[in-house]
């Protein structure tokens, strides 16, 4: 297995812009936001004040012998106390509010961009790579804004009172611990770029790392029949090797930044007490000045730790936010125009009453189409299906047939020429317009964790018990689903697991025609299943066709003898159309496929083996 993707290569330094984008989406949260910088503003205001009360408590109290106005100092300590517990617990509340409000928001536009984007886009979109986006560097930007922005405030408050301060003190000392925040700066530069490039490898690893996880589940049985375990966990191996060298690469980068950060701090107060203690023997400074100043100075050097720390946290979690920002900015490709959402609305807000009734008149028109960095599938591809008429497609796999109908369901768009529905080029309408009216039957049926009545219900909410029956009764879902213990009330597993293919597909019909749609497509809905079920479930596809333009992708040729038209489909062209008996009687490609499938299915009976 490859759990490679394609690692673009961002900026490494820290960008503003971006964050400025993460702030925009936030935006709801900006009021909770300026109130916890405001209790931080309080905090690292209150927060710099005792150096302040214990310089007059050593003047007043210690040198003087004095005690006359303890009363009122030890009140006044406490008010500072108090208003330092309230911004802390209020501080504490809110980060916590805007961390897991920020959450929920950019989860919800990004599963809702999921819900926006064409298959396309998840051709080629590992499923690990999205669970990542939207889980763990969704929650590090959550973190970012909850905790390091308003750490960073507090750090600045408390920086600024503790330099007002000092300067009041003594300014001379002050410039000395002022002229140290260059090399401050100065170290943050050189390992800012080594750390964020750091952690973007790390965040794609990580992707990897979940996409692999994700693949082994899902492939568990393939897995055991393959007897591929030890190949898959040396390839898993690898990868969090991988993961291993880098992490401790990061480790190593941030291990050695902040004692670099905290010497420089060390060798200040040295120089700064030694120059202060001159100046107390001297008489112009007083011991509780000197003291203040250096409790000032020893507690500087905690937040510009605090701040430098906080730039290499929004380094680490730059990987993140460009990530997930990358998944909200792309752009489906296929889109509504301003002018056709403004008339029958989008995917969330559809204006149905403007919709049009649909008959199920279906042209291409000179289409031509290729996938994105593939080869070109139809040229020119030319077909009028007539309202209420079913048409077969039959072909070698990478024939066109499954293009052909996904191009219909506007799945996938024409690069050249038009699709019209029922006279109109289908772009001119709404996409949900179009498969609000499609029912589709794929070869192997998603079932959603519920039960049977949930999921027949899945494609119309408001569908009451008696209609989920009827559409059961229509595709003779009904009999094996009432022989169940719990009948519709059945849980089914993941992904239907607790059924049957024939079961699941038999229900997947059910889901499909309980909305009553006008174009059906049953995409192999009979290659997976078996001789007794597939007589059921072609006694489904008569009833459920009846009146609906259909089109059939099949793998059994006897399922579709009874089709209006056949298309023999290769290399994106039609080489032959008809009924199944004019085809018969041409002699050419459907003869020979639709014998040779005879043939080998009647020895099969013979040799009573079951297909």
């Amino acid at each position: 297995m490859q759990y490679e993707e394609k690692f673009e290569q961002k900026p490494k330094k820290l960008s503003l812009s971006l964050w400025k984008r993460v702030m925009k989406l936030a935006k709801s949260h900006w009021g909770t936001l300026g109130q916890c910088m405001a209790m931080l503003a309080i905090l690292g205001v209150s927060e710099a004040m005792p150096p302040l009360m214990t310089r007059y408590a050593i003047d007043n109290f210690i040198v003087e012998k004095n005690t006359g106005n303890l009363t009122w100092f030890i009140v006044i300590y406490a008010v500072l106390i108090l208003i330092d517990f309230a911004a802390s617990y209020r501080f504490l509340q809110l980060s916590g509010k805007i961390e897991w409000g920020v959450n929920y928001d950019i989860r919800t536009r990004g599963f809702r961009k999921l819900q926006e984007l064409p298959f396309s886009y998840y051709d080629r979109m590992p499923v690990g790579n999205l669970l990542t986006r939207l889980t763990s560097d969704t929650a590090q930007i959550g973190e970012a804004l909850g905790w390091g922005m308003v750490d960073l405030v507090w750090a600045i408050f408390f920086l600024l009172t503790s330099f007002v301060a000092m300067f009041f003190i003594n300014w001379n000392l002050a410039m000395i611990a002022l002229a140290s925040l260059p090399v401050l700066i100065l170290i943050s530069a050189v390992f800012q770029k080594r750390m964020i490039a750091s952690q973007r490898k790390i965040r794609h690893i990580n992707s990897q790392i979940t996409t692999a996880f994700n693949e082994g589940i899902m492939g568990a049985r393939t897995t055991k029949t393959l007897v591929r375990e030890e190949m898959n966990f040396e390839e898993f191996k690898v990868l969090t090797d991988k993961m291993h060298r880098n992490s401790v690469k990061a480790a190593v980068l941030s291990s050695l930044f902040f004692p670099m950060v905290t010497s420089v701090a060390a060798i200040v107060t040295a120089y700064v007490l030694t120059q202060g203690a001159g100046l107390v023997i001297t008489g112009i400074m007083s011991l509780g000045s000197i003291a203040a100043f250096i409790s000032y100075i020893t507690d500087f050097f905690h937040p510009v730790q605090n701040i430098a720390g906080t730039f290499s946290e929004f380094q680490r979690r730059q990987a993140a936010a460009e990530r997930v920002l990358t998944l909200l900015d792309t752009q489906p490709d296929i889109q509504d125009t301003p002018e056709v959402a403004e008339v029958f609305g989008d995917n969330f807000s559809p204006l149905k009453k403007n919709w049009p009734d649909i008959s199920g008149d279906v042209e291409f028109e000179n289409v031509s189409f290729k996938y994105k960095d593939g080869e070109e599938v139809l040229n020119n591809f030319n077909l009028h299906i007539k309202a209420g008429e079913t048409i077969a497609l039959v072909g070698a796999t990478g024939a066109g047939k499954s293009t052909i109908v996904n191009l219909i369901c506007r799945f996938y768009e024409p690069t050249g020429g038009s699709i019209k529905i029922d006279g109109v080029d289908y772009r001119k309408r709404s996409q949900l317009w179009l498969q609000s009216n499609l029912g589709y039957v794929l070869q192997e049926p998603h079932l959603f964790s519920g039960t049977i009545a949930d999921n027949i219900r899945y494609a119309a909410e408001d569908a009451s018990d008696e209609m989920i029956k009827n559409a059961a009764k229509l595709v003779n879902a009904e009999n094996f689903i009432l022989r169940l213990e719990k009948g519709y009330d059945t849980q089914v597993g993941e992904g239907g697991n607790r059924l049957s293919t024939g079961e699941k597909q038999l229900i997947s019909f059910a889901r499909a025609i309980i909305h009553n749609p006008r174009i059906f497509v049953l995409d192999e809905a009979t290659s997976s299943v078996d001789t007794q079920t597939e007589v059921l479930i072609q006694h489904a596809i008569e009833k459920t066709l009846a009146g609906r333009t259909s089109f059939i992708i099949a793998h059994r040729l006897s399922t579709i003898r009874h089709a209006d038209r056949i298309l023999v489909i290769e290399d994106g062209r039609i080489i032959e159309s008809g009924t199944h008996n004019e085809l018969i009687r041409q002699g050419s490609q459907y003869y020979q496929l639709y014998t040779s499938q005879f043939r080998e299915e009647k020895s099969m009976d013979v040799l009573g083996i079951k297909a």
